[in-house]
């Protein structure tokens, strides 16, 4: 009788689910053991894995940049005259800037830097359910380019929290700013752009 019900099958019924699931101590959703994920749910883990890798390849990849740049400004530049690149149209000019992404609020620095460390720590707490290779690319330049103004903030004159940030891309008829700027409005414009195509982090696609 139960070779002829294993053949025919029974009526799904709650009270045969849970039999079928003691009987061959497996989940209907699954190939696997009870407690161990089947395949696809081990991809998409890994999935996850490999988006938080982008997320912080990007950051170091926008960190490295910025500093390094810093560093060269700071040695060569200051207390120079400004390099011509295009002309008037665009030049390299250091200057130290103690405000926002472009010179703005320079009475909040101290502000300005306990924003840049929440944005930071609000990153890292997102980046665990990343599942999205674009939300990667974009988290990964606000954490470089936060993280690149923030060193400043810390480590410049001065003094801790409100370091100067140095700036040095001055394009004609606009605020002077640096890389980390760039890389912080570049990763606020994609999000938006992926914000409006309904696309979450996690890797899910919505319409409203």
């Amino acid at each position: 009788m139960a070779e002829a019900e294993r053949i025919i099958g029974t009526p799904e019924t709650p009270d045969a689910d849970r039999d079928g699931q003691d009987r061959d101590g497996r989940e209907r959703t699954g190939s696997g053991p009870v407690g161990v994920p089947d395949a696809g749910a081990a991809a998409g883990a890994a999935r996850g894995k490999r988006r938080v890798a982008v997320l912080f390849a990007v950051a170091a990849v926008a960190y490295a940049l910025d500093l390094i740049s810093k560093m060269i400004v700071v040695a060569e530049l200051e207390h120079h005259e400004p390099i011509e690149i295009v002309g008037e149209w665009l030049r390299f000019e250091a200057i130290r800037n103690a405000g926002a992404a472009f010179g703005f609020g320079e009475a909040f620095t101290v502000i300005f830097t306990l924003i840049a460390a929440a944005v930071i720590v609000v990153i890292i707490r997102l980046a665990r359910k990343l599942y999205s290779l674009p939300w990667a690319i974009a988290l990964g330049l606000l954490l470089g380019g936060a993280l690149g103004n923030l060193t400043d903030r810390i480590f410049r004159s001065p003094g801790v929290f409100r370091g100067a940030v140095v700036d040095f891309i001055a394009p004609k008829g606009f605020a002077v700013f640096n890389l980390a700027d760039s890389a912080i409005v570049c990763g606020g414009v994609l999000i938006v752009l992926l914000s409006f195509r309904g696309l979450d982090p996690d890797g899910t696609v919505h319409k409203d």
